[in-house]
């Protein structure tokens, strides 16, 4: 059981809306669990090899853990155990592929087959799952057959829905959330930076505490920091390669995320390993170990209900609304520049999917009405 700081088990802290928005479903790919490992066929042909190739076929299995992310393989790994529990209650065999079982399959989440219904976002995930599960075992899934292409399609216009997204954090939420932490604390200091820093770079929850103070000092870092005189330079790791994120100085000290930054480093002793850590000792010492991305979540949480925002909510309500992706959406709707800025720091491929982030923003700043004429 993973506890938080404050002693709660933090699968019942988390709860639900600390999923990502539907946008970044891809990226995340569920949170981690406890799961059976991904199927690796190419990792099981390597204990057949000749011994004098242990050293070689050692280093080709670590290259295919490199391949995807932790989470991706447990999303993976649990997708796989599901259909094939499935299957057998069934009488079905998992093997080899066959378009329409997995028709049926997707037909049965979609149904609600045992009380269970799925959203098409999940449906759409977990044959992702299969194809990629089968594809490793040499049997790729023609995804195009009818039996399952079809009846996707069906399950799409009959159950999909728009996409439920978080709320934004806006600059004047982020400053009321500022005044709720104890500046006189090693806790409130860390999680002032996390909070500035999350927001002014747009970064997803998994960045934020996948940060090295510098480069090359952990395993399992998703990236590093460089201070400067101007800003902060933030090294990211994607999947799509590495990516320089620059964060500038704020307009007063009490909202830069540069001096946030550089004051926890200070106070906290951190001159190697991960950023942001856990606070032990009741409050009094840094520990080494990493952060969880769902602490980032439940600090955007707790921060937006003890500043009031959106107060004009339920206490319930508001607890649905914000979640650790409510900071990137929060600079994606307020920064005031051209949106070009906006998809570069975000690290989006395409400006489409920075409007999918933008909460409020002039929709109607370009009018094709008056522009044709009319």
């Amino acid at each position: 059981m993973t506890m938080t700081e404050d002693g709660q088990d933090a699968t019942v802290a988390s709860g639900e809306d600390d999923l990502p928005d539907i946008i970044d479903l891809v990226m995340e790919m569920g949170r981690p669990a406890k799961q059976e490992k991904a199927p690796s066929p190419m990792a099981d042909s390597m204990e057949r090899l000749p011994a004098h190739l242990d050293a070689l076929a050692g280093r080709a299995r670590d290259y295919i853990e490199a391949a995807s992310s932790t989470n991706t393989r447990r999303a993976y790994a649990a997708d796989w155990k599901h259909f094939s529990a499935w299957c057998r209650r069934q009488s079905f065999d998992t093997m080899p592929p066959d378009p329409q079982v997995v028709g049926l399959y997707i037909t049965a989440l979609a149904s609600g087959s045992g009380g269970d219904r799925k959203a098409v976002s999940t449906i759409e995930r977990r044959l992702s799952s299969l194809t990629w599960n089968f594809a490793q075992r040499g049997l790729p899934l023609d995804r195009q057959d009818r039996h399952i292409s079809t009846v996707l399609a069906g399950i799409r216009n009959t159950h999909a829905k728009p996409p439920a997204q978080k709320e934004a954090i806006l600059p004047e939420d982020l400053i009321a959330m500022l005044e709720t932490l104890d500046r006189g604390t090693l806790r409130g200091l860390r999680d002032r930076a996390m909070l500035l820093l999350g927001f002014a770079g747009g970064l997803r929850r998994s960045e934020i505490v996948g940060l090295d103070v510098a480069r090359d000092q952990t395993e399992d870092s998703s990236g590093w920091l460089e201070i400067l005189d101007k800003g902060i330079l933030v090294t990211l790791r994607g999947k799509t390669g590495w990516r320089e994120v620059e964060i500038g100085l704020g307009s007063a000290d009490s909202t830069c995320p540069v001096v946030a930054v550089t004051t926890w480093l200070k106070l906290g002793r951190i001159v190697h390993g991960p950023v942001f850590r856990r606070v032990t000792g009741k409050g009094k010492a840094v520990g080494a170990e990493r952060l969880n991305a769902q602490e980032v979540a439940r600090l955007v949480k707790r921060a937006a209900l003890a500043a009031g925002v959106r107060g004009d909510l339920s206490e319930s309500e508001r607890e649905m609304k914000f979640s650790g992706h409510s900071l990137r959406a929060g600079l994606a709707s307020s920064a005031e520049v051209d949106e070009r800025y906006v998809q570069k720091q975000l690290g989006h491929a395409s400006a489409e999917m920075t409007r999918r982030y933008q909460r409020r923003r002039d929709r109607f700043r370009v009018n094709l009405t008056k522009a044709s004429g009319l």
